[in-house]
């Protein structure tokens, strides 16, 4: 296969093909129906992830909390969400791309793989779907949701907020880096020999990180999960370290997304090779 390496100011022919960078607006979105139902695909994906998740955590609390050995565990935990990302990727990745997550769409939308209309619509979706799958959860577990913490975000005791905003921006950095590199055209083409199924790593992704960071913030790497728990469960503690579950994710996917693009990809490089040959 040829390879995409540089020499000199050219390039060698490349064995696959870049999308083209989406618009930053696009109108003609909105009068499709591929649009809407991409929408609604993030809103029921969004919902199903928190109502199996925080349903999973607050199982874990009410039975470890008379017998310390009972419940999945933080282990059972991290695969309920890791796991739950691998089927509803698998499942939403050809309607809307399979984000569930805010912080994967902004990452995207800074990388030009989405539109700035489609980004926000699917950000109020996820937040929106979030919402409803707690809500769900509360209606079911009336007698321990609040009781239990209603799976809500927190900064847990003994940390501070330095390192409960570095253990976001670094967890969610994981994620959205294992998204760009298990959706990069050029390693489908290289790899085309190695059957990669892109939601399975991008599952694990969620899965390790929640092993990491389920001791210090509960885990968010993901504002759509941390916000709609925090609204159903109203607790003043969840609203006050809100802001950490929105700005780390938010500069770990900007991170993630200038890392892979500039840095592994050589946007930056190739750019000005461009503009060099050009003059």
């Amino acid at each position: 296969m040829g390879k995409d390496i540089e020499v000199g100011t050219e390039y060698a022919p490349k064995d696959y093909q870049d999308p083209p960078p989406a618009p930053l607006i696009d109108p003609e979105e909105l009068g499709k129906w591929s649009f809407y139902r991409a929408i609604i695909a993030e809103f029921i994906a969004t919902l199903l992830f928190l109502y199996i998740t925080v349903l999973t955590v607050i199982g874990y609390k009410s039975q470890n909390s008379t017998d310390q050995c009972g419940g999945v565990g933080i282990l059972g935990i991290a695969w309920a969400f890791g796991g739950m990302i691998f089927v509803l990727v698998y499942c939403t990745a050809g309607i809307s791309g399979g984000h569930i997550n805010p912080a994967v769409t902004f990452g995207l939308f800074l990388a030009r793989k989405v539109s700035l209309v489609r980004a926000i619509m699917y950000i109020v979706a996820q937040c929106l779907g979030a919402i409803c799958g707690c809500g769900l959860v509360k209606c079911f577990q009336k007698a321990y949701y609040v009781k239990y913490g209603g799976g809500a975000n927190m900064l847990n005791d003994g940390y501070s907020t330095g390192t409960g905003l570095g253990a976001e921006i670094i967890g969610t950095f994981v994620l959205v880096y294992t998204v760009f590199a298990a959706t990069d055209p050029k390693r489908n083409a290289r790899d085309s020999h190695v059957p990669v199924l892109a939601p399975l790593p991008i599952g694990f992704a969620v899965f390790m990180v929640h092993l990491a960071t389920i001791p210090v913030t509960g885990t968010g790497i993901n504002p759509a999960r941390s916000f709609g728990a925090a609204v159903i469960y109203g607790h003043h503690k969840a609203w006050n370290d809100q802001w950490i579950f929105w700005v780390g994710p938010f500069i770990g996917a900007a991170i993630a997304a200038f890392y892979h693009q500039f840095i592994l990809r050589a946007g930056a490089v190739k750019a000005l090779g461009s503009f060099r040959s050009n003059a």
